[in-house]
């Protein structure tokens, strides 16, 4: 808020300076106000004027005093500016500037932090996207909670949000997951040697067997599918077990708060022809060729560094190409921005995908979709590495993570590194009820001031409902100035995590205003003998409170009241 402030003053300045002929330059660089890395240097900086300088032909520190010089601060934003190294604006914000920002965040209650930056345009993300054939492991945990905070993050920054998830439910391993349905059904077990080359292990193959034997009948995603209980009919074993696995992960993203707009199945671009619509689209516009048998895409087109198989000499298509066609399906839906949360693994196929839909001629753009890789997880207990869950046979499960240390930690834990890094889920931390425990931290802040509101209550001060100019102006100490800073800083927080997919932003900047608040807390007695300053601090507290809520509901965690 008061970041966009200073900016519209810098550019008038800039404006004003320019139409006052004191600035020669025809085109005006945009301005970019930063935050000074020390608290000596000033609220915010910015570097405009050495960005001006040499078309100016003028010395840094000369451009910013013409600038400062035409700055029309009548609102009273500013305390003072500084220039300082070799041409840098320090900006000094008033108090009473900060002190105002309280009723503006009171006012816009819990849609404070959003903003109108996506003007309701139409943004599709995908995420998870999980091969039905087992339940779900810590990788598709991390994915969910990324992909879910980023829907989060783009709908609160003004976008038109679709949620997806693409069913890989055709190819050779869901033919592995019927055969070792099947084989369970007929009493096979993993080690005979009757059992598929290629099968799934896990004990949740039996449980799957023995409701299809049972007749069961499972529901997913409003689709009923009831098993015939026949051991020898793979194809109505394939159906009943794609179905009962797609249903236990619904249940898994449902317990950790995960929800879709739209589920794509792999299988319908086949069923509907348009896999082999977009491939003949692709021959005619003269993009591929044929060698050894095989169709090849030109993606050398396209800035790849070698050209690549589309159909394969047996007939099948390659795993990328019914990529393209659900991608151009994507973009005849008008979906302007389209982002791809997926595992690292699937770096390769990018440059391929957009390679196919440029080859359409359909009006797509370079770039496009985007995407958002995450690192593998390590998961840790007792300083050990924890490789594999009863359940599974072979993997931790997201599950097992929310059975054990709780949605809440999970979640958080998941989005507090950023995408591309590693991430070691330590889980004797995440169940620790310690300020050592970084989600507690921050949600015991928010149950801290429910406990100092009860206080109060109980000493006939209530929370006052709003607060004017001269009760703010009692809130001058530089603990409750940083305190307000940190409060106000949200809806930037919220643009750049959500233009730069780094939900791991709103974790920083919930640490900061957690830390912000026990450091206040540590050294301000809240209730004093003087009742209107004791009021006018419940209020910057309750303002807290709500600020530290509308944060963590981005992240998809609770805000308790008692901890």
């Amino acid at each position: 808020m008061i970041r966009q402030k200073l900016a519209t003053l810098v550019t008038q300045a800039l404006e004003r300076a320019r139409g006052a002929s004191v600035l020669l330059s025809e085109t005006l660089p945009p301005v970019t106000i930063g935050i000074p890395a020390h608290e000596e240097h000033g609220d915010f900086s910015c570097n405009v004027a050495m960005q001006l300088a040499k078309a100016e032909k003028k010395a840094p520190r000369q451009v910013a005093e013409l600038l400062i010089a035409h700055l029309d601060d009548s609102a009273g934003l500013l305390a003072r500016t500084e220039i300082a190294g070799p041409g840098f604006i320090n900006f000094f914000i008033a108090p009473a500037a900060w002190q105002a920002c309280l009723p503006v965040i009171d006012a816009a209650g819990e849609h404070y932090g959003q903003t109108s930056s996506g003007q309701g345009r139409k943004a599709q993300v995908e995420f998870v996207s999980a091969n039905p054939t087992g339940p779900l492991h810590i990788g598709h945990g991390r994915g969910a909670a990324i992909g879910d905070v980023l829907c989060r993050l783009l709908a609160a920054s003004g976008w038109q949000v679709t949620r997806e998830f693409y069913y890989n439910d055709a190819g050779a391993q869901i033919s592995n997951l019927a055969l070792s349905v099947q084989a369970r059904c007929r009493g096979i077990e993993p080690n005979d040697p009757r059992w598929p080359a290629d099968g799934y292990q896990g004990d949740y193959i039996t449980e799957v067997a023995t409701a299809y034997l049972a007749g069961e009948t499972v529901l997913a995603d409003d689709q009923q599918v009831t098993a015939s209980g026949d051991p020898d009919d793979l194809d109505a074993i394939r159906r009943f077990a794609v179905a009962a696995l797609r249903r236990e992960q619904d249940q898994d993203l449902q317990a950790f708060d995960v929800r879709f707009d739209h589920y794509f199945l792999e299988s319908s671009l086949y069923s509907d022809g348009k896999v082999d619509a977009a491939v003949n689209k692709i021959i005619t516009n003269g993009h591929t060729y044929e060698q050894e048998g095989a169709l090849w895409l030109r993606t050398t087109d396209f800035g790849d560094d070698k050209d690549r198989v589309m159909r394969k000499t047996d007939g099948g298509y390659t795993y990328f190409v019914p990529d393209v066609a659900y991608h151009l399906d994507k973009w005849q839906r008008g979906f302007v921005r389209v982002v791809n949360e997926q595992g690292a693994d699937h770096h390769s196929t990018i440059t391929r995908v957009r390679a196919g839909l440029q080859a359409l001629h359909a009006g797509i753009p370079q770039g496009w979709p985007e995407y958002v890789l995450h690192q593998m997880v390590t998961v840790m207990r007792d300083g050990e590495e924890v490789k594999i869950s009863k359940r599974a046979g072979s993997y931790v499960t997201l599950r097992d993570l929310i059975d054990e240390v709780g949605r809440d930690a999970t979640r958080f834990f998941f989005v507090m590194r950023k995408p591309d890094s590693q991430l070691v889920f330590d889980i004797d931390l995440a169940k620790q009820q310690s300020l050592d425990n970084p989600v507690y931290y921050i949600q015991y802040a928010h149950a801290r001031i429910c406990s100092i509101f009860e206080n109060a209550a109980e000493k006939g001060i209530a929370v006052p409902a709003s607060a004017d100019s001269s009760l703010l102006a009692r809130l001058e100490t530089p603990e409750e100035l940083r305190l307000i800073k940190a409060l106000d800083a949200l809806p930037d927080i919220v643009d750049e995590a959500a233009r730069d997919f780094e939900p791991h932003r709103i974790v920083y900047y919930l640490n900061d205003l957690a830390g912000q608040f026990h450091s206040y807390y540590n050294k301000t007695k809240v209730i004093t003998d003087d009742r209107e300053v004791s009021e006018v601090r419940l209020y910057l507290l309750a303002v807290t409170r709500l600020v530290l809520r509308n944060a963590l509901r981005l992240l998809g965690v609770s805000a308790p009241d008692k901890m």
